[in-house]
């Protein structure tokens, strides 16, 4: 092979490559010999690299000798086409240039078996694995999932005292120039001492500080983070941090599930349908509940009415303060199984939240009723696939119950109505949070 052509190939691979943070082209030199080496150093094995290329290129002398060191290793194998050559880059191999040859030396890593099982979002079926708080092995997770060229990879530091380094990831064929340019100038506008985790973007984003609900996802899974890059969204890996960030974020991904992609398509479409239903329990039962109770209860057919007067004969309070005290004993028990031993967390809280429910009805200071109303709304909740997301719906359905308290049915869709015109004035980096399609990127980088 003539040695321009060689340079053509360097070139043309080097400029089809990004220049991305984990890219490494290395030259090593002697009096006798040249080589140049071109690596992705998040999905190669460096110790690989070392043991068969660099030790060696420096304890044989002779060119030709080397040569033929290079040719007998059994993990070196000859360039054939330009673009397997690349596929080979991405996967993890390294590109050896040595006088008129060029090289394919197998260094790839197999960063699954550094990772933890996810904790947090868990599936039936799919991958389990999860990110680690090693930077370069969550680039190198993402990496193996996404082998495009187009994958740039840029660092920036937050903190002034912390200095933490933190990864911008997306596709340079599909992410927005305009929203990355905006996530720029958010991490550099960043004043805080101590930067520690990407969850702190939440209270730290300018546009949500105070705001009630989260414009940006928050996950720990590769698989989820991968499939948002396809998207064109652009994704935060924090050093320290097992989560990654993305970016923008609208509500359809927070009742996104992993397992969606994984089921056949009507099991999915029933999964996705009963998280909304869970969505709306949780968040106007307990105001529909006191509506309707206080106000009107001729809604009832004439049996349940009687009954649940029946069953609120004993409780000495109206029915708001019966649903606020055992919705916070419920808040005050999911509280407790997070900080909890895992060991004893589950039996404890279950136990407890038996006997409470149990001693509460026999003591007359709530109805049977409402010890259903509490159970629906908890486990409602809980459907929510985003733990950011069900947190805010646990906050959300107390500004429908004090309207639903008082102004009955019309403060029930009042305030729903008031929730979804607050969620439609948000917006994650210029996407609207209740768009339902992703918009198309403006202009490619």
């Amino acid at each position: 092979m003539p040695s321009n052509k060689v340079q053509i190939i360097k070139e043309s691979l080097r400029n089809k490559i990004l220049p991305s943070e984990d890219v490494v082209y290395k030259e090593l030199h002697t009096k006798e010999k040249y080589i140049e080496i071109l690596y992705i150093k998040t999905v190669s094995d460096g110790m690989v690299i070392k043991d068969n290329l660099i030790i060696p290129f420096f304890e044989i002398a002779n060119p030709d000798q080397f040569l033929d060191y290079l040719q007998s290793l059994p993990t070196i194998k000859m360039f054939e086409k330009e673009d397997g050559a690349l596929d080979e880059l991405i996967r993890g191999d390294a590109i050896l240039f040595y006088q008129d040859h060029i090289f394919l030396l197998d260094s790839k890593v197999d960063r699954n078996n550094s990772v933890l099982d996810t904790t947090v979002e868990t599936t039936i079926q799919g991958p389990q694995s999860g990110f680690s708080e090693s930077l370069p092995t969550n680039i190198g997770l993402i990496r193996q999932r996404y082998p495009q060229n187009t994958l740039e990879v840029e660092s920036t530091t937050v903190g002034t005292i912390s200095k933490t380094k933190v990864m911008i990831i997306h596709d340079r064929k599909v992410a927005d120039i305009q929203t990355l340019h905006k996530i720029k100038q958010f991490l550099s506008s960043i004043d805080i001492e101590m930067f520690q985790t990407g969850e702190q973007l939440l209270d730290i984003i300018k546009k949500s500080n105070r705001a009630l609900i989260p414009v940006m996802l928050v996950t720990e899974r590769p698989d989820r983070v991968v499939v948002n890059i396809a998207a064109g969204k652009i994704i935060l890996l924090v050093s320290g941090s097992p989560f990654a960030v993305v970016l923008p974020t609208v509500m359809k991904d927070f009742m996104s599930s992993m397992e969606d992609i994984y089921q056949t398509y009507w099991v999915a479409k029933f999964l996705l349908v009963l998280r909304y239903i869970g969505f709306m329990t949780s968040l106007v039962l307990p105001g529909l509940y006191v509506a309707v109770t206080s106000y009107n209860p001729e809604l009832f057919r004439v049996q349940l009415a009687l009954n649940i007067a029946g069953s609120r004969t004993s409780v000495p309070y109206p029915s708001f303060i019966e649903v606020l005290l055992m919705l916070f004993m419920m808040e005050m028990l999911t509280e407790a199984s997070i900080r909890l031993p895992k060991a004893i967390g589950p039996t404890a809280t279950t136990v407890g939240g038996l006997i409470l429910g149990q001693a509460a009805t026999e003591a007359g200071l709530v109805s049977n009723i409402m010890i259903i109303i509490t159970s629906s709304v908890a486990i409602s909740n809980f459907v929510v696939p985003i733990n950011a997301f069900s947190f805010t719906l646990r906050i959300m359905k107390y500004f429908v119950l004090v309207l639903g308290t008082i102004f009955g049915l019309v403060g029930v869709v009042f305030g729903f109505l008031l929730l979804v015109a607050y969620m439609v004035k948000l917006d994650s980096f210029g996407q609207p949070f209740l768009t339902l399609i992703q918009s198309k990127p403006s202009k490619k980088l």
